[in-house]
């Protein structure tokens, strides 16, 4: 006979759990909502700033900058910026991240990295021998570090110490999907985001005829002092400005993933205080049994 105490016990830490994972999925919900709000808008300002630098870089001699030159090869290395969560209980979010960057480089004990999050931290010296550059980890918000991050790696790169720099963090699609992603930043490649945007869209001739007309007006724009300048003063905001869009979207992702993570635990708490209760019942009826079967039995036994 199942031990009724033993089971009542067990119930009530169910409860427990039950109760403190819907706090938990509450606070990520809320935390999320923020952190969706501010990675959508953050996502519109990425789109005009990469649009702004696209058109300068069709109007200037661009491949004389620095940071759009190629890697001059030198160090064999890349750097790779690695971004996850700080603390747990969000799922696998940080697995599929490490398994994606595992993926991507197999061999990371040859590279070197700069990590955000403890998590990252603790894989990355794990797996790469402790190549780590720089572990922001403890300065949250992480948005903060930017600046820092942004003038390290751009001042690794123009120095010829690495052969280029790769974010590796997950993009925030919606609030049950994110998906690890790999992006890099340096050297910069600028495309055609005008062009690509109006395909999507438009029909073959009017296409054509968008593209023209979008490049008159660029051509009809006064830049002061000039392009070249501007282009140069430039490029580093946008460089800043796709590390802070990778960090905006993984925390995005991170508050996401948990969120589902701590409903999953609370429906899965849930569920087992009802198996647990109707064990609870069947013994309780159990005992009841045997108890009314013992009280016949003695007062049979009385009257024989």
């Amino acid at each position: 006979m199942a031990n009724i105490r033993l089971i009542k016990r067990r119930i009530k830490s169910a409860k427990n759990i039950a109760q403190i994972t819907k706090a938990m999925e509450l606070v990520a919900a809320s935390r999320m909502r923020k952190a969706q709000a501010v990675a959508l808008a953050g996502r519109a300002y990425a789109q005009k700033i990469y649009e702004m630098v696209a058109y300068l870089a069709s109007r200037v001699d661009a491949i004389h900058h620095p940071l759009l030159a190629g890697p001059k090869k030198i160090s064999g290395w890349r750097t790779i910026i690695v971004l996850s969560s700080n603390k747990g209980l969000c799922g696998g979010l940080n697995t599929n991240l490490f398994r994606f960057l595992n993926r991507e480089y197999p061999d990371m004990g040859k590279h070197r990295y700069v990590v955000l999050g403890s998590k990252a931290a603790v894989f990355v010296s794990r797996m790469a021998g402790g190549r780590v550059m720089a572990d922001f980890s403890q300065t949250v918000p992480f948005a903060h570090n930017v600046a820092a991050i942004t003038a390290m790696v751009a001042e690794e790169y123009t120095g010829g110490k690495t052969d280029g720099v790769d974010l590796v963090y997950n993009e925030f699609l919606s609030a049950i999907k994110q998906n690890p992603r790999k992006k890099t930043i340096l050297p910069l490649t600028i495309e055609g985001v005008g062009e690509s945007k109006v395909k999507s869209h438009l029909p073959a001739d009017a296409t054509h005829q968008a593209l023209q007309a979008g490049k008159s007006k660029v051509q009809d724009i006064l830049i002061e002092p000039d392009p070249e300048s501007v282009f140069a003063a430039l490029l580093p905001h946008y460089l800043e400005n796709q590390i802070r869009d990778a960090i905006l979207q993984a925390e995005a992702s991170e508050h996401s993933a948990r969120m589902v993570a701590m409903r999953n635990a609370t429906d899965n708490a849930t569920g087992l205080v009802g198996d647990l209760t109707l064990v609870y019942n069947k013994a309780r009826q159990e005992k009841i049994t045997y108890e009314i079967t013992d009280m016949i039995t003695a007062r049979l036994s009385v009257v024989e």
